[in-house]
């Protein structure tokens, strides 16, 4: 059975359409993100994300390497926006993130991609890296749901997100995926760019689980509401990992879904940075793994496949 999405109520209530245009009317002085760069993104002007007016994609298709929540049995429909809020030394995807590597594409393309994954049979729309292009994504959404888009939306970002972008989606995501990277702001402007990562990805997250609250699985083990929350330990305990599960444990809820990752390499610039030109150490994930434990966090899980 196809779990049906939060926003076709908002789609019936014209609200959906309401949302869009002023997603749309945001981009001549763009404050999507916290840079708040505030370019005419209408006129070309780019800002920290690079992006101009359209969204840019690098690739879609289902995708079964997610958590097994999220991946199910027929796949995550995977969109790979190009582009980033943050600009980590270390990212994985760092031709597509910062190389800027994809195509622009206009909100009928998307909606296309959207609805063509649902005929493909999977579980869900995965926007991956989506913060900065969420104008042109309600755009394709609303005219894909017109057309019979129905599964539900999985908001897939790096948790530097603004709370009022995010309050233009609530009833719209059905699924947060957000990371909680770092406890240490002053680390988060070293190896990724960004200034106060750590008190706006709190205020981030908390307005997330406001709107879907914990994770909720169908039947069969699939995601069909609910915030999942990923963190990747690094090397040196760059990440604070004990900061983030207490924060998780005392202001988000001791069952949030965390999937606490051991799969860090060195990528990018990382071999330039010392101790990120090294994998994590067995100890140091043991150690975040205890931390997790003693916050008192119920729902730590290991998705190995998660990235």
């Amino acid at each position: 059975m196809v779990m049906k999405a939060s926003y076709l109520k908002l789609l019936e209530s014209g609200e959906l359409e309401k949302r869009t245009s002023l997603a749309l009317s945001m981009l001549k002085e763009c404050r999507m993100c916290p840079h708040e760069c505030k370019v005419d993104r209408t006129r070309g002007e780019k800002g920290f994300c690079r992006v101009g007016s359209m969204a840019m994609v690098s690739s879609w298709g289902a995708h079964f390497g997610e958590e097994p929540p999220i991946s199910g049995s027929r796949g995550s429909g995977t969109v790979f926006f190009s582009g980033c809020s943050l600009r980590c030394i270390y990212c994985q995807n760092f031709e597509v993130s910062q190389g800027m590597d994809g195509e622009e594409v206009t909100g009928e393309f998307l909606a296309f991609f959207f609805l063509s994954l649902q005929e493909q049979g999977c579980h869900n729309i995965n926007l991956v890296t989506p913060s900065h292009v969420v104008p042109r994504i309600l755009e394709g959404l609303l005219l894909a749901a017109r057309e019979g888009l129905r599964i539900p939306v999985v908001y897939n970002s790096g948790g530097y997100d603004k709370l009022s972008t995010l309050k233009l989606l609530d009833g719209i995501v059905d699924i947060y995926m957000p990371d909680m990277k770092y406890s240490d702001s002053r680390v988060a402007l070293e190896l990724s760019k960004v200034k106060n990562y750590w008190p706006i990805c709190r205020e981030a997250v908390s307005e997330m689980f406001r709107q879907v609250g914990n994770l909720e699985l169908d039947s069969s083990g699939t995601a069909v509401r609910g915030l999942l929350i990923r963190h990747l330990v690094l090397p040196g305990d760059l990440s604070g990992t004990a900061k983030v599960m207490e924060f998780i444990s005392e202001h988000i809820s001791r069952d949030a879904v965390v999937n606490l990752m051991d799969q860090y390499r060195p990528c990018a610039k990382a071999f330039e940075h010392p101790p990120l030109d090294r994998r994590l150490y067995p100890e140091e994930f043991q150690k975040a793994l205890e931390q997790a434990r003693k916050a008192g966090l119920r729902r730590v899980m290991q998705f190995k496949d998660g990235e």
